[in-house]
C-alpha cells in the first residue's frame, strides 16, 4: 500500500490516499486523458467533496461507503473502485478498463478481496 499527502499552497488537504499496489500499476496502463481525469477526481475526494454522477456512483455491492470513479476515454471506459468510510482516508482498491455495460462479477469480486485486505 502507498500512502500519498499533499499540500497545497499552505492548505493542508485532510483525506490521506491509501492505494492498493496492484491497482496503482494498473492505473498507470491507463491512457493520459483518463488518469489526468481520475487525478482530478481523487484530488476532490481528498479535499472533502463529495461526487456524485456522471463521475462517481454508490457500488452497494461492494460494501456500503464504497464507489466507483467514471472516466471515459478514447479508447474505452475506464472504472476505479474507491471506499471513504474511514475518517481522514480514501483507499483505492481496485481498478479495470470496462468493456461491458455490466461491471463484471470478477472485478466485483476482485474489488471486495482487495478492500478486504486493505481495512
Amino acid at each position: 500500500m502507498y500512502r500519498i499527502w499533499y499540500t497545497i499552497i499552505g492548505v493542508s488537504i485532510i483525506n490521506e490516499v491509501e492505494w492498493n499496489k496492484e491497482t496503482l500499476k494498473e492505473i498507470a496502463s491507463f491512457p493520459d486523458e483518463v488518469k489526468r481525469d481520475i487525478g482530478y477526481l481523487i484530488f476532490k475526494l481528498q479535499i472533502g467533496e463529495r461526487l456524485e454522477m456522471p463521475s462517481s456512483r454508490p457500488m452497494p455491492s461492494l460494501g456500503k461507503g464504497c464507489y466507483e470513479l467514471r472516466s471515459k476515454g478514447i479508447d474505452g471506459i475506464y472504472r476505479i473502485f474507491y471506499f471513504v468510510k474511514i475518517k481522514g482516508k480514501v483507499l483505492i482498491f481496485h481498478a479495470f478498463n470496462k468493456k461491458t455495460q455490466k461491471t463484471p462479477k470478477k472485478e466485483i469480486d476482485l474489488g471486495k478481496k482487495n478492500l478486504k485486505a486493505m481495512l
